[in-house]
């Protein structure tokens, strides 16, 4: 798989990710059928922050930490994007149980 081909299907996993919910960088690969390439979606996140139909701001490690957040236009721009969302976020960590959306029970 040709990885601008893999970015784009992250990116289409993301435009789908509702609002107000939150999915982890290993849910993407796993439903993407490459379990273990959390990096890799990572690595497909840090170049979204520029497709402004893309909302890299929902996708978090799997502890909920908002570990993308200096690829944003400012250090607090991801958790002020979550936050209007509704999303509680605590010295840059949400409750992942609380609002995690797993694309692959999700997009069944």
């Amino acid at each position: 798989m040709a990885k601008d081909n893999f970015f784009e299907d992250v990116y289409q996993v993301v435009r789908l990710i509702p609002k107000g919910r939150i999915t982890s960088y290993g849910a993407i690969a796993e439903y993407l059928g490459s379990k273990g390439s959390a990096r890799m979606v990572g690595w497909a996140m840090n170049q979204a922050h520029t497709l402004p139909d893309v909302p890299a701001h929902r996708v978090l490690n799997r502890h909920g930490f908002l570990t993308g957040k200096h690829h944003f236009a400012s250090p607090n721009q991801m958790q002020e994007l979550l936050e209007a969302e509704g999303i509680e976020v605590q010295e840059d960590q949400v409750d992942f149980k609380k609002y995690y959306w797993n694309p692959s029970v999700e997009l069944l």
